[in-house]
C-alpha cells in the first residue's frame, strides 16, 4: 500500500509539472524589444523607412497623411514564419487622428495586405472623421452618413466585415495605450480589446461570404481565402506605436 501511495503522489507530481495547452511557455515573442529581426516591408526583403525598434517598441514614424491623400505603402510582415489558427497579443498606441491596423494570414504577391488579409482595425475612433474627409470614401458604400466613421471602420472591428459591440469597448483615448488580441480558429474568431471579448464570428461561414461578397470585398476575390499567412501592420500615414507582440498556435 505504501507503494502504491508513493507512486500516486508520482504521477500527480509529473503530471503537475507538465506544460498545459495556453501557458505561457508556449507563447512566441515576435518583436525582442531591441531590433526588427524578423520583420520587413510587404513584398520586400527590407524594412521600409520610418520602422525602427526603440525603447522596447516597433514604432513608425511619419507626418501625418489625411485619409483623402493616403498613400499607404509601407506595411510590414513578419516574415520568420506563416500562423494558421492562434492567439495574437499586442499592445498599441497611435496619435490623435491615427489610423492602422493588424493583419493575419497575409500572402505575399498582391498590390498590398488588405486585398486578401483580414484585419484588426486600430484607429481614432473619437477624433478621425473631424481630422480627416471620409466622404467621398464612404459614399462608395451607400453610407448614410459619409462623413462619419462607420462601425465596420472603428477600433477592433473586423475592418469592412464585422462590427465590435460598442456596449462591451472600453477603448482608451489616442496617445494612451491599449491592448488587442485576436483568437483565430476555424471554428470562431474573437476580438479582444483591453481584455474584454468585444466581437466574435465564423470565418468562412454562410453570413461571411455573404459579407464579402456584398459589401467592400465584392471586388476582392482573395479576401479572406488563405487559411495560413503571416502577421503584419498597416502603415496608413499617422505614427505607431507597438509592443509586447506575442502569439501562440492553437
Amino acid at each position: 500500500m505504501k507503494y502504491l501511495i508513493h507512486f500516486l503522489i508520482l504521477i500527480f507530481c509529473i503530471s503537475s509539472c507538465e506544460t498545459k495547452p495556453g501557458s505561457d511557455s508556449q507563447w512566441i515573442s515576435i518583436f525582442d524589444g531591441v531590433t526588427t529581426d524578423g520583420w520587413r516591408g510587404y513584398n520586400s526583403n527590407e524594412m521600409p523607412p520610418g520602422w525602427t525598434a526603440k525603447d522596447g517598441m516597433l514604432m513608425f514614424d511619419t507626418e501625418m497623411e489625411l485619409e483623402q491623400n493616403y498613400k499607404g505603402g509601407r506595411d510590414i510582415i513578419y516574415g520568420k514564419q506563416e500562423f494558421e489558427n492562434f492567439e495574437l497579443y499586442v499592445e498599441w498606441k497611435i496619435p490623435v487622428g491615427g489610423n492602422s491596423g493588424i493583419f493575419y494570414h497575409i500572402k505575399e504577391g498582391y498590390g498590398g495586405p488588405p486585398e486578401i488579409s483580414p484585419e484588426y482595425q486600430l484607429i481614432d475612433d473619437i477624433n478621425y472623421a473631424e481630422i480627416h474627409d471620409l466622404k467621398s470614401y464612404n459614399e462608395q458604400f451607400g453610407s448614410e452618413e459619409p462623413s462619419k466613421l462607420q462601425d465596420w471602420q472603428q477600433t477592433s472591428a473586423d475592418y469592412a466585415m464585422h462590427t465590435a459591440d460598442p456596449k462591451l469597448k472600453n477603448l482608451n483615448p489616442a496617445g494612451e495605450w491599449n491592448s488587442a488580441k485576436i483568437i483565430f480558429t476555424k471554428e470562431k474568431v474573437e476580438h479582444w480589446l483591453n481584455g474584454k471579448k468585444v466581437l466574435s464570428f465564423v470565418p468562412w461561414s454562410t453570413e461571411w461570404y455573404e459579407k464579402r461578397n456584398s459589401g467592400k470585398w465584392k471586388n476582392a476575390p482573395d479576401y479572406g481565402k488563405y487559411k495560413t499567412g503571416y502577421i503584419g501592420f498597416q502603415d496608413h500615414g499617422s505614427s505607431l506605436w507597438f509592443r509586447n507582440i506575442k502569439i501562440r498556435k492553437l
